[in-house]
């Protein structure tokens, strides 16, 4: 009721619970009685903080309040943001996901006005009901990336975003070299599938196109790190709905402090089932690896050998997911200026999946255990961007 202390002046507060708490309080019990339709009559918002976690049937709930179309102040504490929690000895009941949620909203006409984390396992969200026609109608989403190019994880990128996409979204593509021109009407502009940005690619025909789309999401990561001006990343990150970096280190250096910065971790090992191989020649990746070749059989040719050593960033995430020992070589830049410089971003994924780096050129052991808690984890991100993305194309 604490609330209520914050209300301007001309709100009158109507408190619920399955106690009286004073002497106006309606007394009902959600699991036994479900939502009073009297009770929602003359209300313009509902509140429900610390209230989803301990009904029973969450659905019918929302039916009920979704038939009034009243907007939703709410909070919830995610399963992934609690995962040491003993969720029925603190007396929550059900187990959802913030995608899951979401989901749940979205099931019954809600979609997130407001989304916010507000501590270490809860969000507050406002929930407004779509109109019929906005449910309908499908969003247009424009894509900026490198899938022009040969690169493994460039072409893989392509298909991982098509997966998050909602079924109904009208999309284009265009490339950042040469860069492409943009549409003029569309509602979701999405920067990057996975990969990184660096050096000039973070240009002013860049920072224009996010100008013209209601919405921008990114999803890359970042590279040659001392060859580029910070500052040419931050106009970028200060125009990003939201940032979904590759790595915590990403993070941590260009995130400082923003709240449209969340850490997505390399999602192409989405593509990357766990897998037991057989072969024991070791197998050396290099540059041959931009060869267009079949995307299945490259995952299943890395996937069949026991040893791997990659020149190449994700065939060697590839390689994690099966392989017994692994190692590689951090890409250089090879050209002036800053010619010897490092990519840093084997180093960036090494710390993301082991929390810890290993030096170049020698074999290390695989943990896999880790491998399969970093893979439930990006999927766990993955599931709360698409239905951050459903959200945003409403």
């Amino acid at each position: 009721m604490r609330l209520e202390q914050h209300l301007p002046r001309s709100c009158r507060y109507l408190p619920c619970d399955v106690v009286a708490r004073d002497p106006r309080t309606a007394v009902v019990d959600l699991n036994e009685q479900g939502v009073p339709a009297a009770l929602l009559r003359d209300a313009d918002v509902v509140t429900m903080l610390g209230v989803w976690e301990y009904l029973y049937r969450p659905a019918e709930v929302l039916a009920a309040l979704a038939a009034a179309g009243r907007p939703i102040v709410c909070s919830y504490c995610v399963t992934e943001l609690s995962p040491r929690h003993d969720r029925r000895a603190l007396g929550w009941v059900n187990d959802f996901s913030l995608a899951a949620f979401l989901a749940l909203a979205a099931e019954h006409g809600y979609r997130p006005a407001v989304q916010r984390q507000l501590d270490d396992i809860q969000y507050l969200f406002k929930l407004v009901k779509v109109s019929a026609p906005d449910a309908a109608r499908p969003g247009r989403v424009h894509v900026i990336s490198y899938n022009n190019a040969g690169n493994f994880g460039d072409r893989l990128g392509f298909h991982v975003l098509n997966d998050v996409l909602p079924p109904q979204a009208e999309v284009t593509w265009g490339t950042l070299r040469p860069f492409s021109p943009v549409p003029e009407k569309f509602d979701l502009l999405v920067v990057g599938i996975g990969n990184s940005l660096f050096g000039d690619l973070l240009d002013d025909r860049l920072l224009q196109a996010t100008a013209k789309a209601r919405a921008t999401v990114g999803i890359f990561g970042t590279q040659y790190r001392e060859l580029w001006p910070a500052g040419n990343l931050a106009k970028l990150l200060d125009r990003l709905t939201v940032w979904y970096a590759r790595y915590e280190e990403d993070v941590r250096i260009y995130g400082r402090g923003r709240t449209n910065v969340q850490h997505l971790g390399d999602w192409l090992i989405n593509a990357f089932p766990m897998a037991i191989p057989t072969r024991e020649r070791r197998l050396s990746i290099g540059p041959e690896i931009l060869k267009p070749l079949p995307l299945d059989r490259t995952i299943q040719r890395i996937q069949a050998h026991k040893h791997v050593f990659s020149e190449r960033l994700h065939p060697l995430l590839c390689a994690l997911t099966s392989a017994e020992e692994v190692g590689y070589r951090e890409q250089r830049e090879t050209g002036a200026p800053g010619a010897g410089a490092v990519s840093g971003k084997f180093r960036s994924m090494l710390l993301d999946v082991f929390d810890r780096n290993y030096p170049e050129d020698v074999m290390f052991e695989v943990n896999r255990q880790a491998v399969a808690r970093y893979k439930a984890r990006v999927r766990l991100n993955t599931d709360e961007l698409r239905a951050r993305i459903g959200t945003l194309l409403r």
